[in-house]
């Protein structure tokens, strides 16, 4: 099945490519791979949530925060080749969580952007990852993540 078919299947739709806000690239192709910018959780020009994770931010919505970071950065990769059907694997994806003190549940809060990459590309999806704790981020939002795609 098409990619894109599957994401209207699940009821998602991506979003405008994000526009940089800064001297940087949505996304940049080399060869076969695609690395995406650091996303952000903005839906409709405003972040979904702020805070820190763990304080004023619940771990729920700091999932939902990532799955909105990662249609952001599929709509990136979209933008630059065309179309999701073109990809052949999600390689990596790295969350920054913008933690409180003592939280140490970052793995659950990507989960909420890995789980939407294997709902939409299957085995494809499956990747590797890093989801780490940060002191601060862009706008005081709860998560910011990148990904790199192999394509066609």
């Amino acid at each position: 099945m098409s990619y894109e078919k599957k994401l209207q299947e699940l009821g998602l739709e991506l979003p405008a490519a994000p526009k940089p806000v800064g001297s940087y690239l949505p996304a940049v192709r080399t060869g076969h791979l695609v690395y995406t910018a650091g996303q952000l959780p903005i839906r409709g020009g405003t972040p979904v949530a702020t805070g820190k994770v763990g304080a004023e931010v619940p771990l729920e919505v700091a999932q939902q925060c990532a799955r909105q970071a990662v249609l952001n950065a599929l709509a990136a990769l979209r933008t630059l080749v065309g179309s999701l059907d073109a990809v052949t694997k999600i390689v990596r994806l790295n969350v920054f969580v913008n933690s409180a003190a003592g939280f140490v549940e970052q793995a659950k809060v990507a989960n909420g952007a890995s789980d939407l990459l294997v709902s939409v590309f299957g085995d494809a999806g499956r990747h590797t990852r890093c989801a780490l704790g940060v002191a601060e981020l862009p706008l005081n939002v709860p998560v910011e993540l990148d990904i790199i795609a192999e394509i066609q």
